[in-house]
């Protein structure tokens, strides 16, 4: 470890633990003087008010060393802004003007990572996939089958390992021996939801279990909605599969929207009370629909590089005729032959038309001719049938 590297990781660490996210006067002052010199100010009680509002309750506590031990103690390690792990491009997205004016959306101080992934790298190319906790049949199969194919296509999935939707979205991704994101809102010593250890683990072999709350942190819910922030940055783009009217999903994409990234929405019943907020989106303009993978990728993509490819429109034998040809063709019955004289007044077109219309429908395979009259011809068998 270089000379004042330490210093530097224990600043950040003492920092990250002395004020909850997102901590907007804390970052203010850290923009100014820098980690190391911050914290001093912090733990002496030397700073502007607004910055003693975020840090009083805390800051008599450095737990900086602890901390560093617990995540060393669980494989994992603190990033921070100084290192050339830090996912700098996909955090630009805080510096914007739109982001700037509202303090919610504050880059973080540090991050506790577990996992083999680097950052930056699994920030190059990521999408979100994020929904219901109770989540129906269909909104599983569609998260589990974007994770899947998103992961085939090289992208990152991020989420939050919550149940349902989450959950989904994340064994997709691993099912296509892919890599994955979970950010948690809560200390990495603990596994939230606990039943989701397993799926955590798997995440962090080839990707990574990311959090802003060090170890011993608990969830709770202002966390949730705080973490969703970072879910909806780390991801060039957010898909909302399934949504209350009211949920973390739909802060989310809020947080993707005012980040200046991509929102998508998947559709679902419109009897579904957990598809309202998807179609809310949707409707109000705030979110592209999405019903594929494909689209995701064109949504978030290279420009005119990674087009969806069109959706195959199946083609009927009758495509392409005339309306009078059609008129004669459905004029037959699917099972009886008829005489061109019996096809006149269901067709309503003119005998002799009628008489010129059935050779050009014998031509395209449509029609036969026997001893009883003229007949439909299936495909399949030659005679008959609709």
């Amino acid at each position: 470890m270089r000379p004042g590297e330490r210093e530097l990781r224990r600043a950040r660490a003492y920092l990250n633990w002395v004020a909850e996210p997102p901590a907007p006067a804390l970052s203010e002052l850290v923009s100014e003087v820098g980690p190391v010199r911050a914290a001093r100010l912090v733990a002496a009680g030397q700073v502007p008010h607004r910055v003693v509002a975020e840090t009083s309750a805390r800051r008599a506590e450095n737990r900086a060393e602890a901390d560093l031990s617990a995540i060393a103690a669980l494989g994992g390690r603190l990033v921070v802004p100084e290192d050339a792990e830090w996912p700098a491009e996909a955090f630009t997205c805080f510096a914007m003007p739109v982001a700037q004016t509202d303090e919610r959306w504050r880059a973080p101080v540090a991050l506790w990572v577990r996992g083999a992934g680097r950052l930056d790298e699994l920030g190059e190319r990521t999408v979100a996939v994020v929904g219901a906790r109770a989540a129906t049949g269909y909104g599983e199969h569609v998260a589990a089958e974007f994770g899947y194919e998103l992961a085939e296509d090289g992208f990152a999935v991020v989420s939050g390992a919550a149940f349902g939707i989450d959950g989904a979205a994340h064994r997709g991704a691993l099912a296509a021996e892919g890599r994955t994101v979970a950010v948690q809102a809560c200390g990495l010593d603990r596994a939230y939801p606990a039943g989701h250890q397993g799926l955590l683990d798997r995440i962090a072999e080839g990707g990574a279990v990311i959090s802003e709350y060090p170890p011993g942190i608990r969830p709770a819910r202002h966390r949730f909605l705080v973490r969703n922030r970072l879910i909806a940055a780390f991801a060039a783009g957010t898909v909302v599969v399934e949504a209350g009217v009211r949920s973390g999903a739909r802060s989310t994409a809020s947080a993707a929207a005012a980040l200046g990234r991509v929102v998508m929405a998947v559709p679902g019943p419109v009897t579904s009370a957990l598809s309202v907020g998807c179609h809310l989106l949707v409707r109000e303009e705030q979110a592209v629909l999405v019903t594929r993978a494909a689209e995701v990728v064109e949504a978030v993509g290279r420009l005119g590089a990674d087009l969806a490819p069109p959706l195959t429109t199946p083609r009927l034998r009758t495509d392409g005729l005339s309306p009078e040809l059609r008129a004669v063709y459905e004029a037959l019955p699917a099972r009886a032959p008829r005489h061109p004289e019996q096809l006149v007044r269901d067709s309503g077109v003119p005998l002799h038309r009628v008489r010129s219309a059935l050779p050009l429908l014998e031509l395209r395979g449509l029609v036969g001719c026997g001893v009883s009259g003229w007949h439909r011809v299936l495909p399949d068998t030659g005679r008959g049938g609709a």
